[in-house]
Formats: structure tokens, sequence, C-alpha cells
């Protein structure tokens, strides 16, 4: 009859585990904080469990089977299992929650970012982490509908009353570019009625229907990586995040030199008073604030 996954005990495997690797029924039970007699009697209940002998106990030292090998590293798994089982329920308990999603900006460019993520991971690395991109009053609904927890969105001059805010630890920066072959590009400067006789390349997203009332010669997309795929083609000129071009597009667009560019902006940290952050979502927001 096989055995019940029920009957064998964690403590037993422990057992089993330590004796392996510390070479002896001794060292398990010192370095279990056990009499030698309680491993001992641990790991015989386990083989009389599993219906395997672990051990060949006819040397001064117990010495491996060939199946006591084998189900070694499956041991070591199963303890491992369990301790992230117990740790994960734990963090459940205290308030973490079991998914934890951001929208964010493209303006948003951290050299902290990365690092904050990495930190993220290494304190819940259980936790389903997902990040979204969108912009102005895309990302903001996403909050206020629950599908995101925390969004990183260029400050506005109002928002909702239900979107609490903070300011992120790092600015944005925004120049206008052109295609490098673009007559605009050859412009050294280009004044501003230049421009005004070029195409436009602007950012509207689904919600904001402001830019689509605006009148004038333009083209518009809800992100900034369509914006600067257009402005690659020849299609227009755009205001698009430096640390994006400089990254996705180095030598096959041109900045712009007209005054008031390039531009600072602040990006805020949202999220909403309707909903209470997690655990992992208010450490995340605490880290991406000033």
């Amino acid at each position: 009859m096989k055995p019940s996954p029920d009957t064998l005990r964690a403590d037993s495997v422990r057992a089993f585990t330590e004796a392996a690797h510390g070479g002896s029924f001794s060292a398990a039970a010192r370095a279990l904080g056990k009499s030698q007699s309680t491993i001992s009697e641990a790991i015989a209940n386990l083989e009389i469990d599993l219906g395997v002998k672990l051990f060949d106990r006819r040397t001064r030292r117990p010495k491996l089977t060939p199946e006591g090998q084998l189900l070694l590293a499956q041991a070591s798994l199963m303890l491992q299992a369990e301790e992230r089982f117990m740790r994960t329920a734990g963090q459940l308990a205290a308030g973490l929650e079991p998914r934890l999603t951001v929208v964010l900006t493209d303006r948003y460019q951290s050299p902290d970012y990365e690092s904050i993520l990495s930190e993220l991971d290494q304190r819940y690395p259980e936790l389903e982490f997902e990040c979204l991109l969108g912009e102005g009053a895309d990302a903001l609904a996403l909050v206020q509908e629950g599908r995101a927890q925390l969004g990183l969105v260029a400050a506005q001059p109002a928002y909702p009353s239900d979107i609490v805010r903070a300011t992120a630890q790092h600015p944005s920066q925004t120049a206008l570019f052109v295609a490098a072959d673009h007559p605009l590009a050859k412009l050294t400067p280009p004044m501003p009625d230049d421009l005004a006789n070029v195409r436009e390349l602007r950012l509207n997203t689904y919600l904001d229907e402001a830019s689509v009332a605006t009148k004038g010669r333009y083209w518009s997309a809800p992100s900034f990586l369509l914006l600067m795929e257009m402005a690659e083609l020849g299609f227009g000129w755009a205001a698009l995040p430096r640390w994006m071009v400089e990254r996705y597009a180095p030598g096959k667009l041109t900045e712009l030199s007209l005054p008031g560019w390039p531009q600072q902006g602040v990006i805020d940290v949202v999220w909403s008073s309707r909903r209470a952050l997690g655990v992992a979502g208010h450490w995340l927001r605490q880290r991406l604030s000033v």
C-alpha cells in the first residue's frame, strides 16, 4: 500500500535531511536541538511510512541507500515548499495582498526603479506583481476602478476626489523630436512658426476628449512609444520622454531646440482613498515617493 502524503510528518523529513547532510544522527540532533534517540526514532518511523530504507546502518556512520539518495533531493524540495507556504501564509495574515498592480507613465524614468523592484521581490517573493502602461486619464481610471492599486502619472492640475497623491522621487524630462532626415531637423534653430506648419504627433488618452476636440493638423496616439515610431517614420514632430528616445531611438530622431524646451515635469504616485493598500502596496508607495 502506498503511503498517503498525510502520513509523512515534516519533522521526520527534516530529521532525515539533516542526518543526510550532517553525516550522522548525532549531527542532526545537534542541528535540530533534539536527542539522538528522537532523531533515530523519527527516521525509523519515516522509513516505515515510506516502506523504504533510507540509511544503511551496518556501518559505523549511517550511509544513505540508493533509495535514500533519490529521495533526499525531493525531501529538500518538500521542506522548502513548506517554508514558503508558512512564510506566505504569515504575510497574507499580516495584510499582504496576493496581487499588486502598478500602472505607470512612460514619462517616468528612475535610476532606482529596477533596484526597488528587486527589493520588492526579495521582501515578498510569492507576491504576484503586474505592471501596466497608461497615461493621464487612462491611468487614473485604472486606479479608480481598482484594476491597479498604484499609479505613476504626470502630475495633474487637479485630481478626482477619491485619488490621493504623493510626489515621486524623480522628475521627468520631455523634449521635442523629429526624424533625423526630416526638413525640420535641418533648421538651426527652428522657430515656433516652423513647427506650426508641420504635423504634430500628440498624446491622446482614450478617456481624454480635450485633444480630440482641439483643432489643428495632428495625428494622435495613446502611448509615447507609438508617437516615437510615428516620428521615426517622418510623419511629424512630437514631445517625447528624453530617456525613451535615448534608449530606443538613438540616431533616428533629432532633438529640436526651442525656448522652454526641454521641460521638467513632476511625477506623482497616486492611489485610491476608497481601497486600502496592502502591505506590499504600502511599502512600494513609500519607496517611490519623496
